[in-house]
């Protein structure tokens, strides 16, 4: 692959690229480096800002949105790496996300991250969503399929629950699960629309409407199928400080 001409002014914080301005401070500013959304990018422009982000040293990058074919082709333009050594190239299918570089050794937030999907169909975005908190070095336990239908599945990790440190919810259909949760523990929970749902579900507005006009107390709300949104608020909230590890 041909590289694209870069402008990078001393010490401005980014370089140009001429079709992508990437910013190389952002770690510096928000704690976490410039994060890619692959959809409406090529493979080659996908390859080359990741390429940039890691030179400029940052430790990985996370790709979000991201198809198979797509995923294919800018890993095989990858593959010499920056400062030609190979770059690491993990594609989670279900997820449809990619992360460049190594992950994090270990954990260093506060505690852990519950993800809690109502319905086999919703695991997608609650993929999304626990892998971006777990690139962003957190602890993440997962419960899948234990929505409001089967309400017994959820109960059965009630304990499991109520010691996690931040919660993550993931529902289509109605989005009743959300509130459940959230009256259940103490935690501040994140809920996540999905466009899964029949007819009146109108591609999750039915879900994100309810999610918005919980009952239940400390339900923030992401837009539909945004699980990249929640993992990293949960991250950002699993690492305030002063607050000591469970």
């Amino acid at each position: 692959m041909e590289r694209a001409e870069r402008h990078e002014p001393e010490d401005a914080g980014f370089v140009e690229l001429g079709f992508a301005t990437v910013d190389t401070d952002r770690a510096r500013r928000t704690g976490a480096g410039e994060v890619v959304f692959g959809a409406g990018k090529t493979a080659s422009e996908i390859a080359e800002i990741c390429r940039t982000l890691l030179e400029s040293g940052q430790p990985r990058v996370l790709v979000t949105r991201l198809d198979p074919e797509k995923a294919e082709a800018a890993s095989a333009l990858l593959e010499d790496g920056a400062g030609g050594a190979p770059m690491p190239f993990a594609y989670h299918e279900r997820a449809g996300l990619a992360i460049v570089g190594e992950p994090p050794a270990e954990p260093n937030g506060n505690g852990v991250v519950c993800v809690v999907s109502a319905g086999t169909s919703d695991e997608g975005v609650a993929e999304e969503a626990a892998l971006t908190a777990e690139f962003l070095g957190n602890e993440v336990a997962r419960l899948y399929d234990v929505g409001v239908a089967g309400i017994h599945r959820l109960l059965a990790h009630e304990d499991r629950l109520a010691s996690c440190q931040v919660a993550i919810v993931v529902a289509g259909m109605e989005g009743a699960l959300a509130s459940v949760v959230a009256g259940l523990i103490g935690a501040p929970v994140i809920a996540v629309p999905t466009s899964v749902g029949y007819g009146s579900a109108f591609e999750g507005i039915t879900a994100l409407l309810a999610m918005m006009s919980s009952c239940a107390s400390g339900v923030s709300v992401v837009g539909i199928d945004n699980g990249f949104g929640a993992g990293y608020q949960a991250s950002a909230i699993n690492h305030l400080p002063g607050k000591a590890r469970h």
